[in-house]
């Protein structure tokens, strides 16, 4: 079933995390944020939403960094329940769509909830001082790619906010499968 994330708050603080990454490293906000902002998304493996918009993601991560904004994307899901998002399966799929970025492994689900994160993907977009401006979706395509001369709105959004600093007025949110949480015991 699809998710959709709530309303945003504007200037809420990125918050903070530590997390391994399929490059073998481990990677604090400090650590992916740009000088410019940065962009963090949730996503996972096995999501049809994800799969739909991940070259496109990628291909809009590449620019946003070389325009200085910082972009990581963070594994929340249980693995227990969906295997192909386990960490070993995370690497294999950063490798097949050439990720750019770090892809985190938030295996305790902490990073998630800190976010408020609902969906696969869900696009949090910071300013340089990493305050929330962008809570908006990728472009218009779903499981299926955007018309011809979409829009680009998280590329256009971090552009705006990390040239204005403000949060673009009309931010369409993201759609997605829903975070696969851990029962709590």
């Amino acid at each position: 079933m699809a998710t959709t994330p709530q309303q945003i708050v504007p200037d809420t603080p990125a918050a903070q995390f530590r997390l391994p990454a399929t490059d073998g490293e481990t990677y604090a906000l400090d650590d992916v944020a740009g000088e410019k902002g940065a962009v963090i998304v949730f996503i996972c493996n096995h999501c049809p939403y994800v799969k739909a918009v991940i070259d496109r993601l990628v291909a809009d991560a590449r620019v946003l960094m070389k325009e200085g904004v910082g972009f990581a994307a963070i594994c929340s899901n249980d693995a227990a329940t969906y295997p192909e998002d386990s960490f070993s399966e995370m690497k294999l799929f950063a490798e097949r769509h050439h990720f750019p970025f770090p892809y985190l492994h938030d295996e305790t689900q902490s990073v998630a909830r800190a976010y408020d994160a609902v969906c696969t993907p869900d696009y949090f977009g910071y300013d340089k001082n990493l305050r929330l401006k962008y809570r908006g979706r990728l472009d218009e395509g779903r499981t299926t790619p955007p018309p011809p001369g979409a829009r680009r709105e998280l590329a256009e959004a971090m552009r705006a906010i990390a040239a204005t600093g403000l949060a673009p007025p009309d931010q369409t949110p993201s759609i997605g499968c829903s975070i696969k949480w851990k029962a709590r015991g």
